[in-house]
């Protein structure tokens, strides 16, 4: 049991990569006004927006569009490289629960890639914990759900990704080479605050949670960007345990 007060950290630590796919569930490309893609979408999410599971969600300045996505987070185990979809699980070290926090004008009105939507500080809270591949009975087909003030947001399954975990891997693993610890985050469904009529973005004060089966929850708090750097306690300004980090690639997995 943790003691009151007591900040969790990111489940993984300082991955190579963060590669995300996007609009991988059709009905969450159709609330888009997007045409569900025939290969993967492949975009980037800077590693400066990792953050703890319960850490609060800083709203970046000059935003109007912040928006949330619970996701299923990949943790690579063993490098791979042209690995084929029969060996890609052989590959994963464990699944994790995420938030893909986004900006969407920044990721949509401003031109170029959508990282700069992507990647803003607290954007990308990871955590309770790693589940290894044993724990979860079947990763395509876990329910997922999001909450906004209470308010049921998204609710779906892994067994709507339009491709699946396998295909990811292997897919990615033709263009890059997969390094233990990489973080691949797999997609959301239907019931981002960009689908809605008309579209709902987070303000400061607005309460977030989310889970996954047999991956925990996660609750954030929408807090405005302070003027300052922020605070070197965590984001949520509660004190975190006192460790060194670890080196790349470890993973802080669950202790039952």
């Amino acid at each position: 049991m943790l003691e009151p007060g007591t900040r969790l950290e990111s489940a993984i630590a300082r991955p190579s990569k963060i590669i995300c796919i996007g609009l991988n569930f059709s009905d969450h490309a159709e609330e888009t006004g997007a045409t569900p893609p025939a290969e993967p979408i492949v975009f980037f999410k800077a590693t400066s927006a990792m953050c703890g599971p319960d850490d609060d969600l800083v709203i970046p300045r000059n935003s109007e569009k912040t928006d949330w996505e619970v996701e299923l987070g990949v943790v690579i185990g063993k490098k791979a490289s042209y690995v084929s979809e029969a060996d890609a699980l052989d590959h994963v070290a464990g699944y994790v629960l995420h938030n893909d926090y986004s900006e969407r004008a920044f990721q949509i009105e401003r031109g170029g890639q959508w990282v700069k939507g992507k990647s803003c500080d607290s954007f990308a809270p990871i955590g309770p914990f790693v589940a290894t591949p044993d724990e979860i009975a079947d990763v395509n087909d876990l329910r997922m759900w999001l909450k906004v003030n209470g308010k049921m947001m998204q609710d779906g399954t892994t067994a709507n990704l339009i491709f699946n975990v396998p295909t990811i891997i292997s897919y990615l693993s033709q263009f890059m080479t997969l390094l233990p610890g990489d973080f691949i985050s797999t997609g959301t469904p239907a019931g981002v605050g960009l689908g809605m009529k008309p579209p709902v973005f987070l303000k400061p004060g607005d309460v977030i949670e989310l889970g996954i089966e047999g991956l925990g929850e996660q609750r954030q708090e929408a807090v405005a960007c302070p003027r300052s750097h922020l605070n070197q306690t965590g984001r949520s300004g509660r004190q975190s345990a006192a460790r060194p980090l670890p080196p790349p690639g470890r993973l802080r997995l669950r202790r039952e």
